[in-house]
């Protein structure tokens, strides 16, 4: 006879981040996390959640509470940055975000005292650095990755400056985000607690938009102005961080200002280099090695160890050194420009373009396409789009031979999802 097992609101909650695709595997390590962030009770209620935006009118018919009660419980979880609020025409709504770019992250971008930051960085680094199975699941599987590199716009002279677009501008997005926060790296403040940080700045982490608007709302974030924003991307540059943030075009909401040794994306970069777990910018640099030195500190300041020293072959001079880039391993940021005190390295073009989403529901539906959980979305109801055009679209696809499935995902994802959404 089949017994049946009464799970914990904790493995609940596990199963409900899991039906999205950006998840948290199972772990004692992510159980200890949670149980830090949400008590029992709110883990139970929270592992009920839809992921499309709700209101407090539909918590309280899922948790069985009055519209009160359900507002004050949404809003205390939002207070400590475990869901977003979003506030537009008179109506608030909330969110679940992924464990990342999410709550994780959110519980360490500011100074706290009703958490024990010391011990949650260190359960972190346990379920993150020295685990393999969430760093693996987030950013290697499928095609699509949360997250792109943004080019250093300093670096591009005037003929590379002529081919990159606007969504490619970390400036573009501050220009026109609604609203921009700043907090704390929460990957350099997680390795400050274990003692495994640099000296990068800290205070440099932005979030735009509607996720910016619900951290400021709640003191996780301070705002700042379009200009001080640009302020803070020339003091990254000046640090030779990377701006890594979300893979979308339209309305970003997050950009992080990365450094090699510290962030989980270029940590991420490096180990599992060569199942692309970063989506790189539409540029390559090249060394003009003629006339470079082999001073090494193009390859110091690569975060990804994509340049290194090798023979420069010279009869001449036989211990000379160039730089040489592996090109499988660039990200295209251009750091490497900037290091080079002979100016030798310049940034071109990519043979080809590589795609980015249009915004975060196209994303997200693709990244489900490709890891087998668009059936979660559409039965979740937890996009803004017709659940029929996306049944039929599903049905279709499964319906094909596996190699025409294939095909079938990669027009969904370049074409047809795409005007689905332009249109909804």
């Amino acid at each position: 006879m089949a017994h049946h097992v009464d799970l914990s609101a904790y493995n609940k909650l596990t199963e409900r981040l899991n039906r999205f695709p950006q998840g948290a595997p199972p772990s004692k390590y992510l159980e200890r996390i949670l149980k830090i962030l949400l008590s029992d009770e709110e883990a139970r209620k929270v592992s009920l959640l839809p992921i499309k935006p709700f209101t407090p009118r539909q918590a309280a018919t899922i948790w069985g509470l009055s519209e009160t009660e359900a507002f004050k419980l949404l809003n205390e979880l939002a207070s400590r940055a475990i869901l977003v609020d979003i506030h537009s025409d008179n109506e608030v709504r909330y969110v679940l975000p992924p464990p990342m770019a999410g709550f994780f992250e959110f519980s360490l971008m500011r100074i706290r005292d009703d958490l024990d930051q010391k011990l949650l960085a260190e359960l972190f680094y346990q379920y993150l650095n020295v685990e393999e199975e969430f760093i693996k699941a987030l950013f290697t599987e499928g095609e699509t990755q949360l997250g792109r590199v943004f080019v250093q716009e300093a670096a591009l002279k005037n003929s590379a400056a002529l081919h990159v677009l606007d969504y490619e501008r970390a400036t573009e997005v501050i220009d026109t985000s609604e609203q921009i926060g700043i907090s704390l790296c929460y990957c350099r403040h997680k390795m400050k607690h274990v003692g495994k940080n640099c000296d990068a700045p800290m205070d440099i982490c932005m979030t735009f938009n509607s996720s910016a608007g619900s951290l400021i709302r709640h003191g996780h974030a301070r705002p700042v102005d379009k200009v001080e924003g640009r302020e803070l991307l020339a003091k990254a540059w000046e640090h030779n961080l990377i701006q890594f943030g979300e893979n979308v075009r339209q309305r970003v909401n997050f950009i992080c200002n990365c450094c090699g040794c510290c962030c989980e994306a270029m940590l991420a970069a490096k180990r599992f280099a060569s199942l692309h777990p970063v989506h790189t910018t539409n540029f390559l640099p090249v060394v003009a090695h003629h006339n470079c030195t082999g001073c090494g500190k193009c390859v110091d300041a690569c975060p990804v160890e994509a340049m290194s020293l090798v023979s420069a072959n010279d009869p001449h001079k036989p211990k000379r050194k160039q730089a040489k880039l592996d090109r499988e391993l660039c990200l295209g940021c251009g750091v490497c420009v900037r290091s080079c005190p002979e100016q030798v390295i310049e940034l071109t073009s990519r043979p080809e373009r590589v795609i980015t989403p249009l915004n975060s529901a196209h994303r997200t539906v693709v990244m489900a396409i490709e890891r087998g959980m668009l059936q979660e979305l559409i039965f979740d109801n937890r996009l803004l789009f017709s659940h029929r055009a996306l049944a039929i679209l599903l049905g279709a696809i499964f319906k094909l031979p596996p190699v025409k499935q294939l095909l079938a995902s990669k027009q969904v994802k370049s074409r047809y999802l795409e005007a689905l959404i332009a249109k909804r």
